[in-house]
């Protein structure tokens, strides 16, 4: 007789608490409106982009360099390295990247970066669970890239960590954002030459001794924000490598492409 009942009462209570949620909901909907993430103009939901802003952000699709991750202009069947992977083999194995670094999305990344606005998280987790499909596919650790200390202090989080947290619980990889840490300040690599990228971040990087155990012969994915050259993520995939990591790929929001690279 008791389980009849409780049994009614939560056959009762199962609308209503449908009813609160969605009375809630158009409560913060009226309160805070959703608007888009770039230019503020409304939308049906939160954490989205209008009709304006989607189709300027120019998502890197197959074909792309197995290793780079870059846009190829041709079309193949098959797994391609793309020449300038050959000129100049990365130190980790692959990269994934949601769309080039320019026009929209450079704008969604900064206001993110720099904006200390966290409403794009799960607009972006969606897009690089796809645009990572195939490197997140075995990947048993996720580390995000580490921010310098002041740097953390002055924004107060590390995007990339949260991109692995989110991407975490969506995909149920571990993620641990102390495996790699900056032993040393290195500058802005706002503006600088390749080669003077390498030398800043050369040697900035390290896995402390207490996370060697969990980093030994794991299959890892580093959660960059922007690959430009690729020497962060050079850098970062040395020290996990020395650290004892079996593989390690790179996902990241975007990444700088040639211009002169075609859009297909």
């Amino acid at each position: 007789m008791r389980s009849s009942h409780a049994e009614a009462t939560r056959n009762l209570l199962q609308p209503l608490g449908a009813f609160c949620g969605k009375a809630a909901g158009k409560l913060s909907d009226f309160i805070l409106p959703p608007l888009c993430l770039v230019c503020r103009s409304p939308v049906l939901g939160h954490g989205g982009l209008c009709a304006t802003c989607w189709p300027g952000i120019d998502f890197i699709e197959r074909p792309r360099c197995d290793v780079l991750g870059i846009p190829l202009p041709f079309p193949s069947d098959e797994t391609v390295v793309s020449a300038a992977a050959l000129a100049d083999p990365p130190d980790y194995d692959r990269a994934r990247a949601v769309a080039r670094y320019d026009g929209v999305m450079r704008e969604l990344i900064h206001g993110i970066k720099y904006g200390d606005r966290h409403e794009g998280v799960k607009l972006f987790c969606l897009w690089m669970k796809h645009a990572g499909d195939d490197v997140l596919e075995d990947t048993d650790l996720l580390v995000p890239v580490p921010l310098a200390r002041m740097r953390l202090w002055s924004r107060r989080f590390n995007q990339s960590a949260l991109l692995a947290r989110a991407l975490s619980r969506a995909r149920d990889i571990p993620d641990n954002p102390f495996a790699l840490k900056r032993i040393r300040w290195t500058a802005s690599q706002v503006g600088l030459s390749t080669e003077q990228r390498k030398q800043n971040v050369a040697g900035a990087f390290q896995v402390p001794e207490a996370q060697h155990a969990g980093i030994l012969d794991q299959n890892i994915v580093l959660i960059d924000d922007v690959i430009t050259t690729g020497a962060t993520a050079n850098a970062c995939a040395k020290a996990l490598k020395r650290a004892g990591a079996a593989r390690v790929d790179v996902l990241a929001r975007a990444r700088v492409v040639d211009p002169l690279t075609p859009r297909l």
